[in-house]
């Protein structure tokens, strides 16, 4: 077993797998619950989300080109603020929460393909599940590979939607243009923030990436824009073709744009959620067993976890180890549950990690990618806001 993992992932393949994770399988159901809290203004809540995001993105960006290693918020946070329990703490409730966002997308991508296929879910689940860990052992080089691919065939599906949406007549709800709630919007974009949850597992790659100080702080910039203009669009597209009592109660809101434009069956649809699902949990896997892996550089305890194949170049351990939790925890945990803790989880991160660059950029001022003093700060305020409108929700 070596200690080191390959650099064989370029600019191309770190984006796309950015844009894979960030895009998922939630677009699929989260633009009605937008609408419902933003009405016709729901592709204005998704770009302010996303503005929202952007100063933890760019927070992450310099951290990744200061620190690039596998372990990415626990080096991140054991550097800014000196506290290896807290950097360790930090690692594993990334795993924790991989694990779990994992699980939980497993199940409803299970869900689209029982829809499609009559099988029963319980060999599903075991059997993407056990095919996904052996894609992640295989290669970086190969797991990215088919997650861009995956990747394409969402963008694909997503433009398919825009086009069905803006090809239909316009609905009066959106034809009329009421004036903004802007309550309701405040909410939407609190609720929207977490669509773009996913720049944080880039970092997890930097070292497998090739000139990380250069090329993860450009993924990490161009995935959160792509994907911000994505969702604008398709939610665009949703309120202009549906009406809104119809797309805010809709389990599947793209499909009733799609069915408002078109006679074609809309089950390509459900196989492109299923695409997304896998593309969704292939990443975790990816990016825990890493995190992992980077945890037992810095951990005694955990250093059996810090080994990678010499011909394969992957953790091996790490990833047969994630992958057997991963299909457990989809088969036997009330994982829709757990699923809203892992947002608060990675909210709580985003506090600390952007708290560690503000200490940081006190003592480190120069950095190969170095953001404005005030954008920790403005990560730091966002973070904590959607935390506390997240655990208000909950009260």
């Amino acid at each position: 077993m070596a200690d080191e993992l390959k650099r064989r992932v370029g600019l191309g393949l770190l984006t796309m797998y950015g844009i894979g994770v960030m895009v998922g399988a939630g677009i699929y159901v989260l633009v009605g619950a937008i609408a419902a809290q933003a009405g016709v203004y729901a592709p204005l809540a998704f770009l302010l989300a996303g503005l929202t995001a952007a100063p933890t993105a760019l927070s992450y960006a310099e951290f990744s080109s200061r620190i690039p290693e596998a372990s990415g918020e626990a080096a991140f946070v054991e550097k800014g603020l000196g506290l290896h329990w807290l950097g360790v703490a930090i690692g594993v409730a990334i795993v924790l929460a991989g694990t779990i966002s994992a699980a939980a997308v497993l199940r409803g991508g299970v869900g689209y393909l029982t829809a499609i296929v009559d099988v029963p879910t319980e060999y599903a689940i075991i059997g993407i599940g056990v095919a996904l860990t052996l894609v992640a052992l295989v290669g970086v080089l190969e797991s990215l590979s088919l997650a861009a691919a995956f990747t394409v065939a969402e963008i694909v599906g997503l433009i398919g939607v825009i086009w069905a949406g803006f090809s239909a007549e316009a609905v009066v709800d959106y034809a009329a243009l009421p004036p903004p709630v802007w309550p309701g919007i405040t909410a939407a974009v609190a609720l929207a923030f977490f669509a773009f949850i996913g720049f944080e597992d880039m970092v997890n790659m930097a070292e497998e990436s090739k000139d990380p100080t250069r090329t993860m702080p450009r993924a990490i910039l161009i995935a959160l824009g792509v994907t911000t203009v994505l969702y604008a669009l398709v939610s665009l597209a949703a309120v202009r073709a549906v009406p809104l009592a119809e797309l805010t109660v809709s389990d599947r809101p793209l499909v009733a744009v799609w069915q408002k434009a078109t006679l074609i069956s809309p089950v390509y649809l459900s196989a492109i959620a299923v695409v997304a699902a896998l593309n969704g949990v292939l990443a975790q896997i990816v990016m825990a067993a890493r995190v992992l892996f980077g945890l037992g550089r810095r951990e005694p305890a955990l250093s059996l976890f810090h080994r990678s194949h010499p011909r394969l170049g992957t953790p091996v351990l790490a990833t047969v180890l994630l992958g057997t939790a991963l299909v457990i925890t989809s088969l036997a945990l009330p994982v829709a549950q757990l699923a809203e803790m892992t947002a608060t989880v990675l909210l709580a991160v985003f506090v600390v990690v952007n708290t560690a660059l503000i200490a940081l950029k006190r003592r480190e001022p120069d950095a190969p990618f170095k953001t404005h003093p005030l954008v920790p700060w403005l990560g730091l305020i966002f973070a904590l806001a959607a935390l506390a409108s997240t655990l208000w929700s909950k009260l």
